[in-house]
């Protein structure tokens, strides 16, 4: 019955734990300003420097999913990221993840946007994966710093690993019958 988790009482519990986690931790920020708590005023200050930076990243983020969810047919992502795409599906998903600019504050919400069009599941876990490891700017900061050899091995090491173990958790998700939603 839709409504039916409101009314639920042990959901009313973990709401009202949640809401009194998310007060306790602005008022540690206030009293940590007050009382001069470095530990607590760094922290507050991390948490203003990441809120800036999702307001930034985002709205752009989120426009441009939608243009992709306007633009972007579900046959075409079918056919090219869902079981149809074979193994060059994975390759689209390691050049997709290197696109991303925001890391995974954008990698999840388009990955949801590419599950609903219908690519396949070890697709998106691969390109969730490699939105970590393969983005162009930390690529070219990360060999500036320490080299091309040691990106390109890191490259050579972890995008296997990545394709290895979405395959695996797509075939755990289906033998458990593990559904996403």
């Amino acid at each position: 019955m839709k409504g039916s988790n409101i009314r639920n009482p042990g959901n009313k519990i973990k709401r009202w734990i949640f809401i009194l986690i998310i007060i306790s931790y602005f008022l540690f920020i206030i009293f940590s300003h007050i009382y001069n708590v470095k530990s607590g005023i760094e922290i507050g200050n991390n948490f203003i420097s990441f809120l800036a930076y999702m307001i930034k990243i985002l709205p752009c983020a989120f426009i441009l999913i939608g243009l992709f969810e306007v633009w972007i047919s579900r046959e075409k992502v079918e056919k090219h990221l869902g079981h149809a795409g074979g193994f060059k599906g994975y390759i689209w998903g390691i050049i997709l993840a290197g696109t991303i600019a925001g890391g995974l504050i954008v990698a999840l919400p388009v990955s949801s946007a590419l599950y609903h069009k219908g690519a396949r599941i070890s697709v998106i876990l691969t390109f969730v994966g490699a939105s970590a490891i393969v983005r162009i700017p930390m690529t070219l900061f990360e060999a500036s710093f320490l080299g091309f050899e040691f990106t390109a091995i890191r490259w050579i090491v972890s995008i296997p690993l990545v394709i290895l173990s979405s395959i695996l958790l797509e075939k755990y998700f289906k033998r458990h019958d593990i559904s996403m939603k």
